[in-house]
């Protein structure tokens, strides 16, 4: 049976990123900008010579439509299953879902805590201070969102191990990779590097994760140099 490895990409950059809006069970479409960092994400993954044979995505719309550009140009649309898990979601920002992302994480999360800035707290007190702040009742405590995730993410490398092993594409959201490695690594930083359209690689065998990767972006650059030739 062949190793089981999840190739795990933050989606490409959409309006609210581009307007600086925190996006999580809220969604808005790829901005031009977005759709070509993701074409040429999957020029560079055509590129790499590496062979696909699952597509995993969250069921939000900016995800769907990163997998199916990367489908596109990998050749693959037609020919393995897309798949969605809403697991693997964005974070639910409750209340402040759609709000100006500064208004949130630098003005009343650090009040909350009565910190100056919001990269000082964990991801758990993060996640528990949103929570707190949230008047529509609608965001996850940490306990919540941490299983969610951890779930959805092994429910797919058990999944693809199940039909072989081999090589998956999975595309979710910032916040929700962060959290899947800082658990993954028993870390609780705020300062990963992950940007649109970057690569994140985990290895899953013998019922365990291993993080081979974090935010890389090199499957993009080779796209884009491709692009301008």
């Amino acid at each position: 049976m062949a190793k089981t490895n999840l190739y795990v990409i933050r989606h490409g950059k959409t309006m609210f990123n581009t307007m600086g809006r925190a996006q999580g069970w809220s969604d808005t479409p790829l901005t031009p900008e977005g759709e070509r960092g993701i074409q040429a994400l999957g020029i560079g993954l055509r590129e790499s010579g590496l062979d696909f044979n699952h597509a995993y995505s969250s069921d939000s719309g900016r995800a769907i439509q990163t997998m199916g550009i990367i489908l596109d140009e990998l050749g693959l649309k037609d020919q393995i299953p897309h798949q969605f898990e809403k697991r693997i979601r964005e974070w639910c920002f409750g209340s402040f879902d759609g709000a100006y992302g500064s208004e949130l994480f630098h003005g009343v999360i650090p009040r909350l805590y009565h910190i100056t800035n919001y990269k000082d707290l964990s991801l758990e007190d993060l996640v528990n201070g949103i929570y707190q702040v949230d008047t529509a009742g609608w965001a996850e405590t940490w306990e919540a969102v941490s299983h969610r995730i951890l779930e959805g993410f092994t429910a797919i490398a058990k999944a693809v191990e199940v039909q072989g092993g081999g090589n998956a594409l999975v595309v979710s959201h910032s916040w929700t990779i962060q959290t899947l490695i800082c658990l993954l690594q028993a870390k609780a930083n705020l300062n990963l590097p992950l940007p649109n359209g970057s690569v994140s690689l985990l290895e899953y065998e013998d019922g365990q994760f291993t993080v081979r990767s974090i935010g890389d972006a090199s499957y993009r650059q080779i796209g884009e140099a491709i692009q301008k030739d």
